[in-house]
């Protein structure tokens, strides 16, 4: 990962944005995936807008990207891209959803961008520098227990059974809990607002770009079992931004 790597995810996300911005709260077509999930117009564009740019700079890297899959799979450079995480947030005129890019380097992680294209914010994570928003360095804030902590998921539907039993468990002893937000929670863990976000069902393209971010900011993000983080992930995610949340976290998730 290179600074040029940076300066390229940036222009990826101002190309998604260009894509997106004219559609947010007018009229667009959107249809549903054969998971149920939305997709519209403003996806598509997006992705194809990221692409095409990937295409012409970056030939032998692989690209991975929720609306027209795989590129060059195998490739050691991987660019991951969703082009709209939140799509129902984006359909409801909502703005909390994110265009989300990251690369991935045998198989981890090392930068990741989170970028809200209406109210102009802007998380950047790379490995070895710290998380910015906008430009401005950003911390997690200190919250060592659970008691203490507020957290957060994007709905109860991306759980089954278990897995909903699992975050019961976890948010009974805390001081409160938010539905909704899709990736905008990882950028709000990394301001301090939130101290932690616990997820499932999630792909690649979810949490990839995350990672760096929230790690960059002070926290960490590992799966269900402590585990950390990468392109062989199932999908089960926690991030806190006290690392000593972790532990009593994964400790009520395994309870069951």
């Amino acid at each position: 990962m290179t600074d040029d790597d940076i300066r390229l995810a940036l222009r990826l996300a101002d190309a998604a944005g260009a894509a997106i911005r004219p559609h947010f709260r007018a009229p667009f077509t959107a249809e549903r995936k054969a998971d149920a999930s939305p997709v519209t117009e403003a996806d598509r564009a997006a992705e194809a807008a990221m692409r095409t740019i990937l295409e012409a700079e970056r030939p032998l890297d692989g690209i991975v990207g929720e609306e027209y899959g795989v590129t060059r799979e195998g490739a050691e450079r991987v660019w991951v891209l969703d082009p709209i995480d939140g799509t129902r947030s984006f359909v409801a005129g909502r703005a909390i959803f994110g265009t989300l890019v990251a690369l991935v380097e045998a198989g981890t992680p090392v930068l990741g961008l989170i970028d809200q294209p209406v109210q102009r914010e802007r998380w950047i994570g790379a490995v070895g520098q710290p998380t910015t928003l906008n430009g401005i360095a950003v911390t997690t804030r200190q919250c060592a227990a659970l008691g203490d902590a507020i957290l957060a998921t994007t709905g109860p539907g991306y759980f089954r059974p278990d897995e909903m039993a699992a975050y019961d468990r976890c948010i009974a002893p805390a001081r409160d809990s938010i539905w909704g937000g899709d990736c905008y929670n990882y950028g709000l863990l990394s301001l301090g607002q939130l101290d932690a976000v616990i997820e499932a069902g999630l792909k690649l393209y979810d949490f990839a770009a995350l990672v760096p971010v929230v790690e960059g900011a002070g926290g960490i993000m590992r799966d269900w079992q402590g585990n950390r983080l990468g392109a062989d992930s199932k999908g089960q995610v926690v991030a806190v931004g006290d690392a000593r949340l972790m532990d009593p976290i994964l400790a009520r998730i395994a309870a069951g």
